[in-house]
């Protein structure tokens, strides 16, 4: 076994620098622009490279049938087959259940918290994909915090962290390690130590990871993640909305007598939403344009600062006050919950600017407070243009909760009253996953055969209904695995990425074998806070193997680091759709991620490169 010390003995072939090269590292480049910037969402950014290659096909290599091959690829459909399964057990309540009962025993301990957290969240995240399982598990980890009184900014970063490195425990923990699959198979082809990797191909090396990063955010992350959120913080409050929040009468006389909520809302003017109205003792909330006013009705409206002095001259109304606390705002929650909803990776949200009152005749909640890109808008939030992660305060009825906690639009920050599970389907979903792990580990049939099999099986047994199939794909990864495949052909092909190589060996090949491997560990990990998990695979491994061959180390070796490292995004929130999940619950910075993951992220590298060497050798 090396030691991972030898020097390189061979020097690396300079390839030519050919016109093909430089238009390939071109469309890398814009590649790169684009996933930093977001210009474009990343799905489209990922069919623009494929239009791009296509038609620079005389310099990249790529015609048209290779150019939409990344959507028949084995890993796509892969992924796309894992994410239908992992939607599937989602349905059955069964990651929410294991999340409660592991943390019943932890009461007010925090380290017994974190300790649920991750023994919760790693294991399940080797088998399921870790958006959903993060999503479902966001409401649950803050009712936990709130029971014990701990702040729920102690605990969600680090419930984001462990889905992260449980993701490395197996081949479908995550989709960068399908791709990178894909990849190093393709690979194999010129290098020998490359192949497909199995189900535990690295499970050894995965659990002294989860081991390492689970002591770590049970032991130390809790010091250095500040209170952003109070323990059992009163929404009002944390939100800073009681000064944007009036109740106003319709006095006697009022033009407002026998007209709707549509009609209020016109005519006291678009920055003012009726979020509740009183009539005698019943409360509704969230009301329909259509609900009929009354003499002596109660509406609750949410203005801005300026308008909400304008309330005092309105016609047809008088202010009687104003609610102070959550408490005030909803007497009983069996009228309207209090919660927080945040957008989603696949939301129709992303992108819209906020309109209120559409938002509640749409979605059946009234929008509150705002926490965009982790920043508190206390004031106007009409026209804010949302984005994933952002964070609404609403107020709801249980009902209307139940059914945004099934949306692909958000993710409720707070388990609905009555949610509606197939916990009687839990054990057939699970007895479908193990068989599909089993046929693929026991290489009885590859891995997409089984995985399609298992979505099958889940339909049969009504674990899914048909039309549930496409809600539970996140469409953007899927059409980023078919952009980014074709440019990882173009690099390996056109020479692209051997000349890399051969840059990377001539700056770095007199350096230690062990070192260079930990320099590309590290060079993916901080490429993966700007661009995608799976483009960073894309865009590396094929360099990083041959590297590899330049030094006369193992490719094998480098592959497994760029693997890991694609999966360890803990130094700021876009760099990983489970870090803007917990963005804005947590009322987070983006100093936070940092202060908290730069450690790990450090500690990490040095454990894998290890784990590295004594498992596989460079």
């Amino acid at each position: 076994m090396s030691t991972g010390l030898v020097l390189a003995q061979e020097p690396l072939a300079q390839p030519e620098l050919t016109t093909d090269v430089l238009v390939v590292l071109g469309v890398v480049l814009l590649a790169l622009v684009l996933f930093v910037t977001e210009r474009l969402p990343i799905d489209v950014t990922a069919l623009l490279l494929i239009v791009v290659l296509v038609v620079l096909e005389p310099w990249t290599g790529i015609d048209p049938a290779t150019g939409i091959s990344g959507f028949a690829n084995e890993a796509t459909i892969t992924v796309l087959a894992m994410l239908i399964l992992s939607g599937g057990i989602s349905r059955t309540g069964l990651v929410q259940e294991l999340g409660r009962r592991m943390a019943a025993f932890a009461g007010g301990n925090i380290r017994k918290q974190l300790v649920a957290i991750v023994a919760a969240t790693s294991p399940t995240s080797g088998f399921l994909n870790n958006t959903p399982i993060v999503a479902l598990l966001v409401p649950v980890v803050t009712d936990v915090a709130n029971r014990g009184n701990t702040s729920p900014s102690k605990l969600l970063i680090p419930l984001s962290y462990a889905s992260q490195v449980g993701g490395m425990l197996t081949l479908i923990g995550t989709s960068t390690n399908i791709l990178a699959s894909d990849i190093s198979a393709r690979l194999g082809e010129e290098y020998a130590e490359l192949h497909r990797f199995s189900m535990f191909e690295f499970t050894q090396l995965g659990i002294v990871v989860v081991l390492v990063g689970g002591l770590y955010l049970v032991f130390v992350s809790h010091y250095l993640l500040p209170e952003r959120v109070p323990p059992r913080a009163d929404y009002l409050e944390e939100y800073e909305v009681g000064d944007y929040i009036a109740d106003v009468a319709i006095v006697p006389g009022s033009p407002l007598v026998g007209a709707t909520v549509g009609d209020a809302s016109d005519s006291l003017g678009p920055e003012i939403d009726v979020v509740q109205v009183v009539h005698h003792r019943d409360r509704s909330v969230a009301p329909r344009r259509e609900t009929h006013l009354e003499e002596g009705d109660v509406l609750v409206v949410r203005t801005d600062r300026d308008a909400i002095r304008t309330l005092e001259d309105a016609a047809g109304v008088e202010p009687v006050g104003r609610p102070e606390s959550d408490a005030e705002l909803s007497p009983e929650s069996s009228e309207g919950v209090l919660t927080e909803l945040i957008v989603s990776l696949d939301s129709q949200l992303v992108g819209e600017r906020l309109d209120p009152e559409r938002f509640r005749e749409e979605f059946g909640a009234a929008v509150l407070g705002l926490r965009s890109h982790g920043e508190l808008v206390a004031d106007r939030i009409v026209g804010k243009r949302l984005d994933v992660g952002d964070t609404l305060l609403v107020q709801a009825p249980p009902d209307t909760l139940d059914r945004l906690s099934r949306s692909d639009d958000v993710i409720v920050a707070r388990e609905p009253p009555r949610p509606e599970y197939r916990a009687d389907k839990a054990p057939i979903a699970v007895a479908i996953m193990i068989g599909v792990v089993a046929v693929a580990a026991l290489e009885i049939y590859p891995i997409l055969i089984s995985a399609i099999a298992g979505v099958v099986a889940m339909v049969v047994t009504g674990v899914l209904d048909p039309n549930e199939l496409y809600d539970a794909v996140e469409w953007d990864i899927i059409f980023l695995l078919a952009g980014v495949i074709p440019l990882g052909i173009a690099l390996e092909q056109t020479g692209a990425a051997a000349y890399l190589a051969f840059l990377v060996v001539q700056t770095a090949g007199f350096l230690p074998t062990l070192l260079v491997l930990w320099l590309f560990y590290v060079a993916t990990g901080l490429i993966t806070e700007v661009i995608s998990n799976n483009a960073s695979v894309v865009l590396l491994i094929p360099v990083a193997a041959a590297a590899a061959v330049g030094i006369g180390a193992n490719p094998f070796a480098f592959v497994m680091a760029v693997t890991f490292a694609a999966s360890t995004a803990f130094l700021g929130p876009i760099g990983y759709q489970t870090n803007l999940f917990v963005y804005g619950p947590g009322g987070y910075r983006f100093s936070d991620y940092f202060r908290v993951g730069a450690p790990l992220q450090l500690l990490l590298s040095i454990v894998t490169v290890l784990g590295i060497a004594f498992f596989w050798g460079v």
